[in-house]
């Protein structure tokens, strides 16, 4: 049997020695810095073991987890330790292979979840909104759906005897896992109460539904073994209310999707709470389905203040590592950090960042967890957000904070710089969204001034450039981090479906 907890290789070790940076202050400093960077470079190269086969591959979503929130997470997860924060590194971002993933669908520009989880999980580029279906599906029409369905890597997986997981800070219904096990033709269509939303809903299962049959529909599977994140409302029916809200659940059909599970196979268990999740014995538990909150989970800000109690996704991570690793013929994991897009689209970067750093920590624990001579770590973006960081900050300065900058001699002001109509003005801004002054109250009808505010407050919303009712996703490219067998694939600028097929390749999945 495989062990969860596995003897840490030499590339882990670089990752984990290099977790601490010091600022370079001088020229020998940085040239020095340089040479060590590029000697680090070869060990990895030395280490990285990129040939052989991954016997499991998980693959981590920062869910609209764009370049520049990587790079302001990066400085906020310094500046946290009282350092400045621009030599700083995230995990992920001492893995060995960088690339860019190119994220449009096949009908838009600027995509959505759907359509790009679907690509990474099918290997085919899809339309915006629909769910591991091929772009011949129309949108809401379940007719539609019959013969378009695309099969994916869980999927295979799972036909192939792997154990299978999904973890996500969202609802598990929502689009990025549910693209793992579910194929619909409206993102939209998370219960069956949903289904009078739609034009033509037809016979087509709703999300949830489809997580709890999985089994049945997939030639040789026993179902998932792991499911964590959020979204009970659509698992329980209306007849039953929520354990820990007074409200009742969203089904029509009066199944109760949560209690199925337990009875679908033997060593299955259904935890809501964070005292049954710290309960759980991995080595006795072969099935886990996990629902914390009746929609997303609390932003990692808010989650120490839940009544009933939310696993950190670092937790959930190395819970889900450690029951899959159980399998011989290996597993595969997908881990959704979603809630980074959730504060974007709210223009709250101080969530957005802790959100962010939470994000990484979970990529640590697993880089900790498993022997990355067999194990493929994948990391990426869905898609990117219109979050700038912008003016002339001086080094060190607070990344939430108002732009400080320069004088023309190069030394550090000590007040805020001005824009043109005399006020300051934050470092990160969004294009579009929701602009505030402080607090909560809207503002769109010119510039508020900053002065008296405190923009690190974690309620915070900074101004915007186009006032809209929610921000928008962006369309630049996402960068795509990886480890492992296979790594070296992920190189240059890919479309975002060959993801998939790196997978399949550095896995020999069809050869299994």
């Amino acid at each position: 049997m495989h062990k969860s907890i596995t003897t840490l290789t030499c590339s882990s070790l670089l990752l984990l020695a290099a977790h601490s940076t010091i600022a370079q202050d001088n020229a020998q400093e940085w040239f020095a810095a340089g040479q060590e960077a590029v000697a680090r470079s070869l060990a990895q190269r030395r280490n990285a073991n990129t040939e052989g086969v991954a016997r499991n591959v998980i693959l981590f979503i920062g869910d609209g987890m764009g370049v520049s929130t990587v790079t302001a997470a990066r400085i906020f997860e310094g500046q946290l330790r009282g350092e400045t924060g621009e030599e700083n590194l995230l995990s992920f971002e001492r893995f060995p292979s960088v690339a860019l993933s190119k994220t449009y669908n096949t009908n838009a520009q600027v995509a959505d979840s759907a359509g790009t989880m679907s690509a990474m999980a099918t290997g085919i580029k899809t339309d915006a909104g629909v769910i591991s279906v091929n772009q011949d599906v129309i949108r809401g029409d379940c007719d539609s759906q019959l013969g378009n369905q695309t099969l994916t890597f869980l999927e295979r997986a799972e036909m192939r005897g792997l154990a299978t997981g999904v973890v996500s800070t969202a609802r598990l219904t929502h689009a990025t896992p549910a693209a793992n096990y579910a194929h619909i033709m409206d993102r939209d269509f998370e219960d069956d109460a949903d289904a009078e939303r739609f034009s033509n809903p037809g016979d087509c299962a709703d999300i949830a539904s489809q997580l709890i049959d999985f089994g049945s529909s997939v030639f040789g599977s026993d179902g998932l073994e792991v499911a964590i994140g959020g979204g009970r409302t659509s698992f329980l029916p209306n007849t039953v209310t929520d354990p820990e809200y007074n409200m009742p659940g969203a089904r029509l059909d009066g199944r109760n999707l949560a209690a199925e599970w337990e009875q679908l196979e033997p060593n299955s268990h259904y935890v809501w709470n964070k005292e049954q999740f710290d309960a759980i014995d991995p080595a006795s538990t072969d099935h886990l389905l996990g629902l914390f909150q009746p929609s997303h989970l609390q932003y990692e800000y808010d989650r120490p203040n839940d009544a009933a109690g939310e696993p950190s996704l670092s937790e959930m991570t190395a819970k889900a590592i450690e029951i899959l690793s159980k399998n011989s013929e290996g597993f595969y994991l997908t881990v959704e950090g979603g809630r980074i897009d959730h504060a974007h689209h709210a223009t709250n970067p101080y969530r957005a960042l802790v959100d962010t750093v939470a994000f990484s920590n979970a990529i640590q624990t697993a880089v900790e967890m498993v022997d990355l001579s067999e194990t493929l770590i994948i990391v990426t973006a869905d898609h990117s957000h219109v979050f700038t960081i912008a003016g002339y900050p001086q080094r060190g300065n607070p990344i939430l904070g108002k732009s400080v900058g320069l004088d023309r001699a190069g030394e550090p002001l000590q007040e805020p710089s001005l824009a043109s109509d005399g006020m300051p003005y934050t470092t990160l801004g969004y294009a579009n969204g929701q602009g505030y002054e402080a607090g909560l109250e809207n503002h769109t009808g010119g510039r508020a001034d900053l002065s008296a505010v405190d923009t690190t407050d974690p309620e915070f919303h900074p101004q915007v450039t186009v006032p809209m009712g929610g921000e928008t996703h962006a369309g630049e490219d996402v960068a795509i981090y990886a480890i492992g067998p296979g790594s070296d694939l992920i190189r240059g600028v890919m479309e975002q479906n060959v993801i998939f097929h790196v997978m399949m390749e550095a896995s020999q999945m069809d050869q299994r």
